[in-house]
C-alpha cells in the first residue's frame, strides 16, 4: 500500500481518540494555589494535607525558596470536582488558618529561649505573613486590550485567542486612534475610541475605567500613553505591558534608535506590570536577539516586533495560567 493510503486512510480519520485520564473530564476542573511569604518548615506538608483533606488532586507542585531574604515561594495545580461537593470557602479558610499556625508558633519560638504557652492572638509573625492567592477556574479571566497605531502584538493576541491558544476572554480594545478599528472589528470585539490631549487626559482616562470596570487584566499592546497613578491604582499587578527593549536598557521612548545609536549587538524585549516609575514594574518576561551593525533603526524595529509580540504572548499566558507571583519589585515566575 502507497505511504499516503496507508497512514491517510479515512479509517485512520474515523479512529477512536485516546480516551483522556479521569481527572481531566468535565467532571472536574483545575484550579490553583500560589503561597508567598517568610519561609518556615511544614508549609509544602499543611498545603498537601488541607488540598487532600478537601478532595482535590495536586497534579503540579513547584516551590523556591530566596534563601538570602528567607521568602517562600509556591505554586500548586491541582484537579477537584466541578460541583458542589468541595466548599472553596472552607478549604482557603483552614489552609490559611494552618499556615498562620504554624509561622506564628515559629515566630514565637524563635523569640523565646524558654517553653512558653503559645498564644496565637498576640504573637507577631517575623518577616511576611503567609498569603495565599486561590483561582478555583470557575470563570476565565476577563481582559481589556488599549493600543495606539502599532498593530502588530493586537493582531497577535487576536488571533491566538481566536485559536483557542488563550484562556480569556477579550471584553474590548481601547485606542486612543480610530487607526485599528478594522482589526478588532474583524473578529467581532468591540473597539471605542479614547482621544487624548493633555487637556482631556483626565476625562478620558475616567471613561476608560468605566468601560474597564470588568476586566481583571488590561494589556498594553503597545499604548503609546503614560497611565495616570489614579488609574493604575485601579490595577495593581493587574496591568501588562510590552516595551520594545531588553529592560532596564533603553527606557521611555525611541529604544531602536537609543540602540542603532550606541552600536549594541543585543535588541530585547520586555513583558512587565506597570507602575508609577515608567517602565520600571515588576518583569514578567524577556527576550533578545542577536543584531549588527548592518542593521538600520528600520531593520531592528521588524526584528524587534518578532520579540514584542513573543514575549507579550509568553508573560500573558504566564499570567493567566497563574504562574506569576509578585513580590516587592520582583516576579517570580514557575515554568508552564
Amino acid at each position: 500500500m502507497p505511504f499516503s493510503r496507508r497512514f491517510f486512510s479515512a479509517a485512520t480519520a474515523r479512529a477512536k481518540p485516546l480516551s483522556l485520564h479521569p481527572s481531566t473530564k468535565k467532571n472536574s476542573r483545575i484550579g490553583t494555589l500560589r503561597v508567598v511569604g517568610t519561609d518556615c518548615r511544614g508549609i509544602v506538608a499543611a498545603c498537601t494535607q488541607v488540598l487532600g483533606q478537601y478532595n482535590c488532586n495536586i497534579v503540579k507542585s513547584e516551590h523556591w525558596t530566596d534563601t538570602q531574604k528567607r521568602m517562600f515561594f509556591q505554586r500548586l495545580e491541582f484537579h477537584h470536582p466541578n460541583d458542589d461537593s468541595v466548599d472553596h470557602q472552607a478549604c482557603e479558610d483552614e489552609l490559611e488558618e494552618r499556615l498562620r499556625t504554624i509561622q506564628l508558633s515559629q515566630s514565637f519560638l524563635s523569640q523565646s529561649n524558654l517553653e512558653p504557652t503559645f498564644d496565637a492572638a498576640t504573637t507577631q509573625v517575623q518577616g511576611f505573613p503567609l498569603e495565599c492567592h486561590w483561582n478555583w477556574r470557575d470563570r476565565r479571566k476577563r481582559v481589556g486590550i488599549m493600543v495606539s497605531k502599532y498593530d502588530h502584538c493586537l493582531w497577535e493576541l487576536l488571533l491566538r485567542h481566536s485559536a483557542n491558544e488563550l484562556d480569556m476572554d477579550i471584553d474590548l480594545v481601547i485606542s486612543n486612534h480610530d487607526t485599528l478599528r478594522h482589526v478588532p472589528e474583524t473578529f467581532g470585539i468591540p473597539f471605542f475610541v479614547t482621544p487624548i490631549t493633555p487637556e482631556t487626559k483626565t476625562e478620558q482616562e475616567r471613561k476608560q475605567l468605566e468601560l474597564l470596570q470588568n476586566v481583571d487584566i488590561v494589556i498594553l499592546a503597545r499604548y503609546m500613553q503614560v497611565l495616570s497613578p489614579i488609574f493604575l491604582q485601579h490595577f495593581p499587578n493587574r496591568i501588562l505591558n510590552i516595551h520594545h527593549s531588553f529592560l532596564p536598557a533603553f527606557s521611555g521612548g525611541s529604544p531602536y534608535h537609543k540602540a542603532h545609536d550606541r552600536g549594541v549587538k543585543l535588541i530585547g524585549a520586555t513583558a512587565h506590570y506597570v507602575t508609577e516609575e515608567l517602565d520600571d514594574g515588576p518583569i514578567i518576561e524577556q527576550d533578545v536577539m542577536v543584531v549588527s551593525h548592518r542593521d538600520s533603526v528600520q531593520k531592528l524595529k521588524k526584528k524587534g516586533r518578532i520579540l514584542e509580540r513573543n514575549v507579550l504572548h509568553k508573560a500573558l499566558g504566564a499570567h493567566l495560567e497563574d504562574r506569576v507571583i509578585v513580590h516587592e519589585n520582583k516576579c517570580v515566575v514557575f515554568g508552564d
